[in-house]
């Protein structure tokens, strides 16, 4: 296409309170966070921590302290500049596009976004339909499609770049599906980051030393070469197995092949990146190693992240090699309490489904986020193990409404494990409103624990009003069952909070 969208000058970027920003304003301007769904806030700051990572990364944390938040903006605006022309998205060498992809079918936009309904697929709302695309929604397109693209029969997997690659090949000799994308696996992978006040702050928060690095023994060739200043001419060439073993790398694993046209894209599986059970993953995904087989955190719309937050904190423990390990929080929560006053822990994603090597967001699926707000002065180990004892208290509650909940519907010869499952999950709900003020408290000393002890009787509450909700007595049946099944949270309340 004879066009022109650089993504310096042009602005793409979804950006809260402002709209479309271009590279050269998320740098040089304050904004204050990243806008689009989780998918796209994901994959844009991985973009920006992989120009970031190329531009500036610091040797140890001395030098990541001098360097500050303004020093890396201004060192990768520099860097932009120098790079300006490998930031078209059409032309000769188009941004994060392999023009040799050229002969794979082209597919409609609308067929690799999991939020739009293509073929035979039922449209329940207007924002399902098929639009047409802006060069600004293109390029986070096909940013997004970097690491989260969905595997199925999509790719056109007939065309191979690199002599004798047999990863696009089945056991038949034919064509295979597309694998997910690394940053996606088989469910939809969780993923954490730390927030600053802004954009700029938040990026240099997130930035990796080359101690770090090294010292996590996950990425191989270090910190790597960002792929558009070299692309990869194949599925399996030098470059392509220098990015698979790197952190730019990883931050855009281009694990699919595009080149975008007029009426859609040519698409094909890219490079093939190893998964979690095979010892590498992105920074920003949690997995534990303790067992004898690797456990990552799957984003869960029935248990939003912040539930998930003592699993993520897991590194505050005194028990170092146990439990969940994201190597982004466990590299700069502790330093962010030394620099700033306060910073937020963002976790999110998209959950999927799988069926015969198809992957789609269908019924309960769908995009899961949440921001916590963390006071950099408060977080030690006491917080931390006061933290974890709040919320296994806050489990007990949940299975004890359940089983109040299923024992209410026994008792009438009626089935209630689904409406015991719902009491339970509006009980998180409502929980979820509070959640930020108890970790605001799991401080030690009078105040907190007298806030503590309060916020013990509204969740006691907040267990009562799903239990009623659930659970009516209207006729004098229902009043017996509802009377003799009542949850009773004497026990709770009692204990030292």
């Amino acid at each position: 296409m004879d066009k022109r969208f650089n993504l310096i000058d042009e602005p793409w970027i979804p950006v809260a309170d402002k709209g479309r920003v271009s590279l050269r304003q998320i740098f040089g301007a304050d904004c204050r966070a990243l806008g689009g769904n989780p998918v796209e806030k994901i994959a844009l700051m991985k973009l920006l921590l992989a120009i970031a990572q190329a531009a500036a990364t610091p040797e140890d944390e001395t030098a990541w302290r001098e360097l500050g938040a303004q020093g890396l903006a201004d060192k990768c605006l520099e860097y932009l500049d120098k790079w300006h022309d490998r930031f078209d998205l059409y032309g000769d060498k188009p941004f994060l596009q392999m023009p040799a992809i050229a002969a794979a079918e082209i597919k409609s936009y609308g067929t690799v976004l999991p939020d739009v309904a293509t073929g035979n697929t039922t449209v329940l709302t207007g924002s399902q339909r098929e639009s047409v695309l802006t060069n600004a929604e293109r390029a986070v397109l096909v940013v997004c499609q970097m690491g989260f693209a969905l595997g199925g029969k999509k790719t056109d997997n007939k065309v191979v770049l690199t002599l004798g690659y047999q990863g696009k090949t089945n056991d038949k000799g034919k064509p295979s599906t597309g694998k997910p994308g690394p940053a996606v696996a088989h469910m939809g992978l969780l993923h954490s980051l730390l927030q600053g006040v802004n954009v700029q702050q938040s990026l240099w928060l997130n930035l990796l030393t080359r101690e770090q690095v090294m010292q996590s023994q996950r990425f191989p060739a270090g910190i790597g070469v960002a792929p558009w200043q070299q692309m990869p001419t194949g599925e399996d060439d030098a470059v392509a197995r220098h990015l698979k073993n790197s952190l730019i790398g990883r931050l855009l694993p281009l694990c699919r092949f595009c080149l975008l046209t007029e009426d859609g894209l040519h698409y094909s599986e890219g490079i093939a990146h190893p998964n979690y059970k095979e010892g590498m993953w992105d920074p920003t995904v949690a997995v534990n190693q303790s067992g004898k087989e690797n456990k990552a955190l799957w984003v869960n719309p029935e248990k939003r992240p912040w539930r998930e937050l003592t699993a993520l904190l897991g590194f505050l423990a005194q028990r170092q090699n146990a439990g969940f390990e994201c190597l982004q929080l466990a590299a700069g929560v502790g330093r962010a309490c030394a620099s700033v006053e306060s910073f937020a822990i963002w976790s999110g994603g998209l959950r999927v489904s799988s069926n015969a090597g198809e992957q789609y967001a269908s019924g309960t699926d769908d995009f899961v986020a949440s921001a916590i707000l963390v006071h950099g002065e408060a977080l030690s180990q006491l917080w931390f193990d006061q933290l974890q004892a709040e919320m296994t208290e806050l489990d007990e509650l949940a299975k004890g409404l359940y089983g109040r909940v299923l024992a209410y519907f026994k008792a009438q010869l009626v089935e209630g494990i689904d409406l015991a499952a719902q009491a339970t999950h509006l009980f998180w709900q409502l929980c979820e409103r509070d959640f930020q003020r108890l970790l605001d408290h799991c401080e030690q000393g009078e105040s907190h624990g007298t806030a503590r002890r309060q916020l013990r009787r509204r969740f006691a509450g907040y267990a009562q009003q799903a239990y009623d909700r659930y659970c009516p007595k209207d006729t004098a049946r229902q009043l017996d069952a509802w009377a003799r099944c009542r949850p009773n949270h004497g026990k709770y309340l009692q204990q030292e909070a």
